[in-house]
């Protein structure tokens, strides 16, 4: 049985067809109907099966997003937002079709308020364009999922990555926004104050919703000043567990790392070949120390005494910028050195997440699964918040071999759940995940659909995705 939750949503295909023709004469032709333009819109970077939506608009501001709703909650039309596209859980298939709003003309920022590090600006601003803004300023904002993702799609999914271990994911670092309800109506969640107990917290609400309950047209974003020192480090090992156990005595001593990736031997062999790397194929640490010079030179001192006592030597630390964004590129392009390690096959991106204590057992645990199943499945995660990912690649004509990642990822996210963790730490639910939350949550994932119910009756944001009406 295919894990991804396909469930046939009914479509309403007169109401589409009248709010196609009403937005068709209010935005001429920023609203497209044809099939390549609709086929990028519904595509997704895993194995999901494309559900393409009747046309596509192109928003240009709150007003514009506003305008939009109201025509698609009168007819009853489903409405899927869309930013870059780097949805990994079929959050942008529309499996009742209707309307999809491209929010990536929405790109201005908006305003920057040094002196209370944050900023203000609209969905479809990319972290890199946000970060070329700032770097004038002396300014940086951390999030950084290694796809040059979307701010508002980043936050819909509540998107963290590689420096989640010392600035959070963006559940953290998003102040305020603003949102279209399904009524047309908008809701601003606050100011920018950096605390607040004012009343039930809406943009936690929002973020992480998946346009289930609105779209996000405006966020202000916490940022962070460029640190005086940057340097980071490669870190092998003689196992998994080493690893695992290095970074767990490393954050019970209250070392402030930035960031601390691990890669298994397989994905240190896919990098090497990939970005023209050397180093020995064993268990890697790719880390990194923010701070002053007299702080990172006292943190590297401390991480190292560590290290070695789980069978860590010859450390290498860089820390100019060009060796630098060498090695955090290399682990930005795992991906695409999965794919090239063998050729045709899709990598099915996985996302588990346990408690730290947890983590060496439940990658080692699926390494035989993947073994026993024989599939070439690497592993590259954020170890410092127990967040992994291992992805089968798959050759998608050969249905035995899907039908055993499929067993395999089955297996990993049952796991996870046993061991009191998440099916996504990152990713979200989608499609892809919605039986697991079910199973993680219980009666928390009917409380969520009781909420969906009563923001959106009509279930017309972003349908088939997280919960459903059919879910109370």
């Amino acid at each position: 049985m295919a894990l991804a939750d396909l469930r046939a949503e009914t479509r309403n295909d007169s109401g589409i067809a009248t709010a196609i023709g009403v937005l068709k004469q209010r935005f001429g032709e920023r609203l497209q109907t044809g099939q390549s333009l609709r086929e990028q819109h519904s595509h997704t970077t895993t194995y999901i099966p494309s559900q393409l939506p009747d046309a596509v608009i192109f928003a240009d501001g709150t007003q514009e997003v506003q305008d939009i709703v109201r025509v698609c909650a009168e007819h009853k039309v489903p409405i899927i937002p869309f930013g870059t596209g780097t949805s990994l859980e079929g959050g942008v298939n529309a499996p009742a079709g209707g309307i999809c709003i491209d929010l990536m003309q929405m790109n201005r920022i908006l305003s920057v308020n040094p002196e209370d590090l944050d900023v203000t600006l609209q969905p479809g601003v990319t972290r890199e364009e946000l970060n070329t803004h700032l770097r004038d300023q002396g300014l940086f904002f951390p999030i950084d999922p290694g796809a040059n993702a979307s701010l508002g799609g980043m936050a819909s999914t509540r998107a963290s990555g590689t420096n989640a271990v010392r600035y959070g994911t963006m559940r953290e670092n998003v102040v305020n926004l603003t949102a279209v309800l399904p009524d047309g109506s908008v809701v601003k969640t606050g100011g920018r104050a950096r605390k607040s107990s004012a009343g039930y917290d809406l943009a936690r609400l929002l973020v992480g919703s998946e346009g289930t309950l609105g779209i996000i047209t405006e966020l202000t974003l916490r940022l962070q000043g460029i640190p005086e020192n940057i340097s980071s480090g490669v870190c092998q090992f003689p196992s998994v567990e080493d690893a695992c156990n290095t970074t767990i005595l490393a954050m019970q001593t209250g070392l402030p790392m930035a960031r601390i990736e691990l890669l298994d031997a397989l994905q240190v062999d896919m990098i090497n070949q990939y970005s023209g790397l050397d180093y020995e194929l064993k268990p890697t640490l790719f880390l990194e120390f923010h701070g002053t010079d007299v702080g990172v030179a006292e943190q590297i001192r401390l991480f190292e005494e560590i290290a070695s006592d789980f069978g860590s030597s010859n450390i290498q630390w860089v820390d100019t910028v060009e060796a630098r964004n060498k090695l955090w590129k290399a682990r930005h392009n795992a991906y695409y050195a999965m794919l090239a390690y063998r050729p045709g096959c899709q990598g099915i991106a996985t996302d588990a997440c346990v408690p730290i204590s947890r983590l060496a057992d439940c990658i080692s645990e699926t390494q035989k699964d993947a073994e026993e199943l024989g599939l070439i499945a690497p592993v590259i995660g954020h170890v410092g918040d127990g967040n992994f990912h291992m992805t089968p690649l798959v050759m998608m004509d050969d249905p035995d071999e899907v039908a055993r990642a499929e067993t395999m990822i089955e297996r990993l996210n049952m796991r996870t759940i046993a061991m009191e963790g998440t099916c996504t730490g990152e990713h979200g639910i989608g499609q892809g995940k919605r039986r697991f939350l079910e199973l993680e949550l219980g009666s928390g994932a009917g409380l969520m659909a009781t909420i969906k119910r009563a923001i959106d009756p009509d279930n017309i944001m972003n349908p088939g995705k997280v919960v459903s009406l059919g879910d109370v």
